[in-house]
C-alpha cells in the first residue's frame, strides 16, 4: 500500500494519524511541510486546501483531509486490509 502523509513538526492532529500508522505497523512516506500556510504550495497541490494532515492512499485513489476522517478511514481501509493479509 502506498500511503503519503502531509505532516506538520509538533501538529497534534498529524502526531494522532501518524501514531495510529505507527501503531498498525503500516508503511509510509511522511512529507513534513512548512509551518506558514502560504508556503504550502505542495499540499494545496495535491489537497486542493493547504491544511495538515492530509493523506494520500495511491492504491485506492483517495486523498483526505482532516485527522478524524483520515482515523476512520485507516480503520476501515488499511487495518482491514491488514488484518485480511495476516
Amino acid at each position: 500500500m502506498a500511503l503519503t502523509l502531509y505532516q506538520l513538526d509538533g501538529c497534534p492532529y498529524c502526531e494522532r494519524v501518524a501514531d495510529r500508522l505507527d501503531e498498525l505497523d503500516v508503511e509510509y512516506e511522511s512529507e513534513w511541510v512548512e509551518a506558514l500556510h502560504s508556503k504550502r504550495d505542495e499540499v494545496k497541490r495535491v489537497s486542493g486546501q493547504r491544511g495538515v494532515p492530509v493523506l494520500i492512499d495511491e492504491t485506492h485513489g483517495v486523498t483526505m483531509v482532516e485527522s478524524e476522517r483520515i482515523l476512520e478511514y485507516i480503520d476501515k481501509t488499511v487495518a482491514k486490509a491488514d488484518s485480511a493479509n495476516a
